[in-house]
């Protein structure tokens, strides 16, 4: 009966003409754990993106998983894409789950057998010698020892509040009390404000030995528990629901923020949804948590090796083994700054030409120097900008911070919903406005995802707007790592379109429309389906049509039927989605003019990118939306015309080199599953991590992306 029922989801799901967001989530976390995998990177590399897995599964336990309960805990209906009522959904989410922390531990096994060759082992108290022990047992003693806290729970006190993700034993004793026999449960948070490792260095043998801290401690544990005896200890590490929703109201701001800090707080507290804990454990242990937290086996990831793979970041960050991650290459002058001499004085290079800031192939700086020049600039008259997420040491809030001291007016929208960011931007967001700059906490339940920037600036007798529009955040260490586009130019139209909006986002003004954005919630949505809608109707003409869209990821039905019907109508439509694709490509009658690719390699793919061939006049825009339903509904969010030819060009390229890619390409199937993208015996690698850092003009002008 269970094969009939499990075979009865895999046939919903395989039938249904859209793919399940959360299932979707995990094959692009199986495409991230396969970098892992490959024979090209480095140990440390590899172990990085085994780190990334574990992150992004942490967040989708809080989130994704937390949201799924949101419905059962509190009886709501819910239907995945998939087809399935919540019930079975979790029952099927968790087992493909179950698979992929399966082949984590597999690879990180595999890897394991790899240390020594490298210089390096994970060991046990008894991997030591007798000097390194006394070595380990003073650091006990002076630095952990006195941060331990164990806490019992009995008839005489509470069952304790266990944080959410980090490692915690679980000590079972046993006492006697006039000839009976109790037993007690007991808690022990490791510290997370203390190395994961303690390392020694056995330099003669030219290795380092890495301890973890929880072996440290449970070889030390009687410490604790003295004249008590000891029936069993298990590590284990629970995640807690965090997907919440902020109650808004038109009360002062500053209510706001404590509601906020009030949400956040009750991450610490919300329902487990995951408990991860080492094999070998006390039955009588696992019998009550899964009791107290309403947890059953679904939920309960069992292991035996290292639990929490994050912690990986400690090793691979030693500076020991910092040539085992290769350097980043340095980045490169954009394309539209080739020939340009000398220091360039960015004020009067934009008021001559529009740049295309592609990153992380053009560094950041030239926009890090245009603000910061325009905070010491005596005849910069305001700066306004949106703020998602920041840098951990920000020249952006810094070059701020420095304007309002210098007079001028700085308006500055922070969205404190930023998730897992909120309590850094409140705490920028407050220092800001201690300068004297006009501080705006976020729009209400919309949460403003939009990258803008307006410097305005008098000179001589004209007053002169610069502009940036971006599709990443205002973030120079993620300015590294992730893919972004950045437009900056003093054109008109731009100008009084952002303008307007930062009137709209920072005031009461509502414009009739704007020339070069599109936005949300307002019109993004139903404007995308007209230009797909008209592609269609270029093809049932025969005239040339053609889509390509780059974005993290694709989920909107009303988005993803329009692509299904230009599919049948003969348009040719190719995706590049990194991330979730609810979108079923290549079935029959269906969507057989629709291919969908996903590149994952060494950098993050955040850019968003859109063309519409619109016979042979392409209308390409950039920005911050991905195809979400919260993008178009519960967002703020901006897409912007790119006008000038070469940029265009510049976009079309990067379009062009994403379907070239045959080395970090990944091609999704009409079941569901995604292909690597393979070599064939003649093939040249392309890796568009690599080409594009050597970009020039000849190239970006021959690219073509339809006939």
């Amino acid at each position: 009966m269970a094969m009939l029922v499990k075979e009865k989801v895999i046939n919903t799901i395989e039938q249904s003409d859209y793919i399940s967001r959360d299932l979707s989530w995990l094959k692009f976390n199986f495409r991230v754990l396969d970098q892992a995998q490959h024979e090209h990177r480095t140990l440390f590399e590899k172990l990085k993106f085994l780190a990334i897995t574990a992150s992004n599964l942490d967040e989708f336990f809080t989130i994704r998983v937390g949201s799924l309960y949101n419905y059962i805990d509190y009886q709501k209906e819910r239907i995945d894409y998939s087809g399935l009522r919540a019930y079975p959904f979790r029952k099927t989410l968790l087992d493909r789950v179950n698979q992929f922390v399966e082949t984590q531990y597999q690879t990180y096994q595999e890897l394991e057998e790899q240390f020594i060759d490298h210089g390096f082992r994970i060991v046990q108290i008894r991997d030591l010698r007798d000097v390194e022990k006394e070595q380990v047992e003073r650091y006990f003693k002076k630095t952990i020892f006195p941060m331990l806290t164990p806490m019992v729970y009995d008839s005489h006190h509470a069952f304790p509040i266990l944080r959410n993700q980090v490692l915690i034993f679980g000590v079972v004793t046993q006492s006697e009390d006039k000839g009976k026999t109790t037993k007690k449960a007991s808690f022990i948070q490791i510290p997370q404000n203390l190395p994961r490792f303690f390392a020694i260095d056995r330099e003669k043998e030219d290795q380092m030995l890495f301890v973890p801290i929880e072996v440290i401690i449970r070889w030390q544990i009687n410490r604790l528990y003295r004249n008590v005896k000891i029936m069993s200890v298990d590590l284990f590490r629970i995640t807690r629901n965090g997907d919440f929703t902020l109650d808004e109201s038109d009360d002062m701001e500053t209510d706001f923020i404590n509601e906020m800090r009030s949400k956040i707080k009750s991450r610490r507290t919300g329902r487990v949804v995951r408990l991860e804990i080492l094999s070998r454990y006390s039955d009588w242990l696992m019998r009550l948590l899964k009791e107290r937290w309403e947890i059953d086996e679904d939920n309960i990831f069992i292991v035996d090796r290292l639990l929490d793979f994050t912690s990986l970041w400690e090793i691979i960050k030693n500076p020991e083994f910092k040539e085992g991650m290769p350097a980043l290459p340095s980045p490169v002058a954009p394309v539209s700054m080739h020939g340009v001499s000398g220091e360039v004085e960015m004020f009067d290079y934009l008021k001559e030409n529009d740049l295309l800031l592609h990153h992380p192939y053009n560094s950041i700086e030239p926009l890090l120097e245009l603000l910061e020049q325009a905070a010491e600039d005596p005849n910069v008259l305001a700066i306004k900008i949106t703020i998602y997420r920041l840098a951990k040491r920000s020249r952006i809030t810094d070059a701020l911070h420095k304007a309002a001291e210098n007079g001028k007016h700085v308006s500055v929208l922070f969205e404190l919903k930023a998730r897992f960011d909120e309590e850094n931007n409140i705490r920028e967001a407050q220092r800001l406005q201690k300068a004297g700059c006009y501080v705006v906490y976020g729009l209400g339940s919309l949460k403003t995802h939009t990258k803008l920037l307006l410097i305005v600036r008098k000179e001589e007798k004209q007053v002169v707007r610069y502009v940036h529009l971006s599709t990443g955040n205002y973030n120079e260490d993620t300015s590294r790592l992730y893919t972004d586009i950045g437009l900056m130019t003093t054109n008109e139209i731009y100008a009084e379109d952002v303008s307007e909006f930062f009137n709209v986002i920072t005031g009461h003004s509502m414009p009739d429309s704007y020339e070069y954005l599109m936005t949300s919630p307002r019109d993004m949505r139903d404007h995308l389906i007209t230009l797909i809608r008209q592609e269609a109707l270029n093809a049932q003409k025969g005239l040339p049509s053609g889509i390509m869209i780059k974005v993290n990821s694709l989920e909107d039905r009303q988005i993803i039927d329009e692509f299904y019907r230009a599919s049948q109508a003969g348009v040719k439509i190719n995706l590049i989605v990194r991330g979730i694709c609810c979108l079923r490509p290549q079935r029959k009658g269906l969507s057989e003019n629709i291919t969908v690719r996903s590149i994952v390699g060494d950098y993050l793919e955040h850019t968003r990118l859109y063309y519409f061939h619109a016979t042979g006049t392409p209308l390409i825009y950039g920005g911050s939306a991905d195809m979400m339903v919260r993008s178009f509904d519960r967002r703020v969010e901006s897409l912007f015309l790119v006008t000038d030819k070469l940029l265009r060009k510049q976009c079309i390229n990067i379009l062009t080199y994403n379907l070239k890619d045959n080395v970090n390409a990944y091609i999704l199937q009409e079941d569901g599953s995604y292909a690597k993208c393979l070599l064939e015996e003649n093939d040249i690698p392309y890796n568009i991590h690599k080409e594009f850092f050597r970009v020039d003009e000849d190239i970006i002008q021959a690219a073509k992306l339809f006939d």
